[in-house]
């Protein structure tokens, strides 16, 4: 079995060494901590100032969590809600506004639903710098996805300058 494996690693060309015009390593460009914070308080922010109490969470390009904000008075479930849809935006390289609609019922993704973690409801952004996704924000709490949306969205506003630098 092991020679198998190996001949059929050789003939793939998967185990031999990378040739001289292929690139070996990738590199890819994150979001500081202080920048996805700023995002979060932002977002918080907003909601804030149209009465909502909320939870914000930012991960970074491979939906791993940089930062959780919950406001004082939010929902107990709000926290793990907003880390679901920065997930889900990321992972799907789509915001959940975009995805709940999509997949829904009888639509040709609507299997994506069955995903553990993924929230296909709205508040879920991709964070985008020069085009390329470098995080996403989720936003729980508000009145309906498309509170949430806004709110997200003002995070994302605030720090876009930094990003296009």
């Amino acid at each position: 079995m092991k020679k198998l494996m190996v001949a059929l690693l050789l003939a793939s060309g998967l185990a031999g060494t990378a040739r001289a015009d292929e690139e070996v390593l990738v590199t890819f460009k994150m979001m500081t901590p202080e920048t996805a914070l700023a995002l979060a308080q932002a977002a918080l922010q907003d909601c804030r100032d149209k009465g909502y109490q909320v939870a914000v969470a930012v991960v970074d390009r491979s939906g791993i969590v940089q930062v959780i904000l919950r406001d004082r008075y939010a929902g107990v479930h709000t926290v793990d809600t907003a880390r679901r849809k920065a997930w889900t935006a990321v992972s799907f390289r789509t915001d959940t506004t975009v995805m709940a609609e999509n997949s829904q019922a009888g639509k040709e993704a609507s299997g994506v639903r069955f995903v553990d973690d993924a929230m296909m409801i709205g508040g879920g952004m991709v964070i985008r710098a020069a085009g390329a996704i470098v995080g996403g924000v989720g936003v729980s709490g508000a009145p309906g996805g498309p509170a949430d949306d806004e709110c997200a969205n003002a995070g994302i506003e605030a720090i876009q300058g930094d990003l296009d630098f």
